[in-house]
């Protein structure tokens, strides 16, 4: 096995599954997406050659991020990374990773506006591209990018992200399976995106993440792995 997966195994501090199982619109062939992250052991900090940031695998449809990594794009108001920490299945956690979890809602401030919706302008570029070059979205990409929309508009809204799309399941396979038209489906889009910018106005989420409270928990689970080395 490799280094770097050796890393994945060893130091995993929290795994959970991602994707449409997460999302609660899994079908008989959905994939099992698994995120993770670990704790590169301090002094690996301490070489000219640091440990990576990511890593890919062992597992086949398997991503980790080491924690620094995750922390900063989690700060950074990343969708995936966000979503990644809200996720209900999770598989594993250690006290880090418990710990990890306590701190979901000091990552959450207004910045999700921004990132949740550039990440759908460009992936609605991308779905205009397919219908102007094939007729059509791809359908399953067109479901996922209305679910981040209402993702991002219901934090906005309420400060609590929640990834599982409950009662809007049905509505939005019907979309996947390409029974509902691309005008309606964008006519959706329009109405999600302007909802999400008057969520914006009214919103309990702080301007900023607690960075402070972040770097605090990093600096620790360092210093925690820094001393647990022979």
């Amino acid at each position: 096995m490799h280094s770097a997966e050796l890393l994945v195994r060893d130091h995993t501090v929290y795994a959970c599954v991602m994707g449409s199982r997460a999302f609660g619109l899994a079908t008989e062939g959905s994939d099992t997406d698994r995120r993770g992250v670990f704790l590169a052991p301090t002094p690996l900090f301490w070489r000219f050659e640091k440990p990576p940031t990511h890593v890919e695998g062992p597992a086949e449809e398997q991503f980790s991020w080491e924690l620094e990594r995750f922390c900063e794009l989690a700060l950074r108001a990343n969708p995936n990374i966000l979503e990644c920490l809200h996720s209900p299945l999770v598989e594993y956690a250690d006290d880090t990773g418990r710990e990890l979890l306590a701190l979901r809602g000091a990552f959450l401030s207004r910045r999700v506006h921004e990132t949740f919706t550039r990440y759908a302008y460009g992936q609605r570029r991308k779905l205009e591209a397919d219908v102007r070059v094939h007729g059509a979205p791809r359908w399953k990409h067109a479901m996922h990018l209305l679910r981040l929309l209402a993702s991002a508009r219901d934090v906005l809204r309420t400060g609590v992200l929640t990834i599982d799309v409950g009662e809007r399941r049905e509505p939005l396979l019907a979309v996947k399976r390409g029974e509902v038209s691309w005008s309606e489906v964008e006519a959706r889009m329009a109405r999600l995106e302007r909802e999400a910018g008057e969520a914006l106005h009214h919103t309990p989420l702080p301007a900023q993440p607690d960075r402070r409270r972040v770097e605090d928990f990093l600096v620790r689970a360092r210093r925690a792995s820094a001393l647990r080395t022979p």
